[in-house]
């Protein structure tokens, strides 16, 4: 199926940055790239915006002009294009949007534009090791843009009704079920909401370089700026049922446990 060709955010290659290039497609970049042609500065920038590309799409530039060469680059699913650097140089490319398959191609600039579900079948090829056998550099990237619970129950245990996987699943979590043995582990995931970063505005008035500050004034703001924020202290009230981790390596049977031994996450 063909991948529809849109550009909703209305981004050019002025705008472009190794973020939101991931919002765009094949076709738009020749379509980006076309409206920039009749800018002065295009072949001067043209490195730079071409840089930028790399970092979502694979390109390959064209030396030969045949036919026959652009059907093998389309049969493996590349766009054939010709960007213009000015009115004397053009150059062919082939483009291909890079696929993320691993969890080594997750990105922070890439990580906000995969859905749960694609995340976490790309957590499931890591050799169904589970979340823990994600390196930490990995887990903090998914962590800036996903919303992560984990937990280990036996597998007769994880559906129960009113537990919590069902909880989860009704506030709009996704689920991937890693077998262990008689028991399984769940890997919830849900993206993040879009958080508007707050912005201090200042009138001219208020804000400008003047050098008859004071010391004083000045030390108030280094103060504000190093001041470690001692009032977040550990709070056991915030604990919530995601905050526990059930884990055995073992079948409860070989441990001699009774089911009034197991106790659910869900009821403390």
């Amino acid at each position: 199926m063909a991948k529809t060709n849109t550009n909703k955010k209305g981004i050019t290659l002025k705008t472009l940055n190794k973020s939101n290039v991931w919002d765009v497609q094949e076709n738009d970049v020749f379509r980006m790239w076309e409206m920039a042609e009749k800018e002065s500065d295009l072949k001067d920038n043209a490195r730079h915006y071409l840089d930028i590309i790399k970092s979502a799409f694979e390109i390959e530039e064209i030396k030969i002009e045949k036919p026959e060469v652009f059907k093998k680059y389309e049969a493996r699913d590349f766009k054939v294009g010709q960007l213009r650097l000015d009115e004397n140089t053009k150059m062919r490319i082939a483009i291909k949007k890079k696929a993320i398959m691993r969890v080594t191609d997750l990105t922070y600039e890439n990580i906000r534009h995969i859905s749960a579900t694609k995340l976490l079948e790309v957590i499931d090829r890591n050799f169904g090791g589970g979340w823990d056998s994600l390196s930490q550099s990995i887990q903090d990237i998914i962590q800036s843009g996903f919303d992560i619970s984990t937990t280990t129950l036996p597998k007769d245990r994880l559906h129960k009704k009113g537990g919590m996987c069902e909880k989860k699943l009704n506030d709009g979590f996704e689920l991937l079920e890693i077998p262990k043995g008689t028991w399984v582990e769940a890997i919830f995931a849900k993206l993040k909401p879009v958080q508007e970063k707050p912005r201090m505005k200042f009138g001219d008035e208020d804000f400008e370089e003047n050098e008859d500050v004071e010391d004083d004034e000045v030390d108030v703001v280094d103060d504000y700026n190093n001041h470690d924020d001692d009032d977040d202290d550990y709070d056991e009230d915030k604990l919530t049922e995601e905050s526990y981790r059930t884990t055995f390596d073992e079948d409860p049977d070989a441990l001699g446990l009774e089911d009034a031994d197991i106790v659910d996450e869900e009821d403390y």
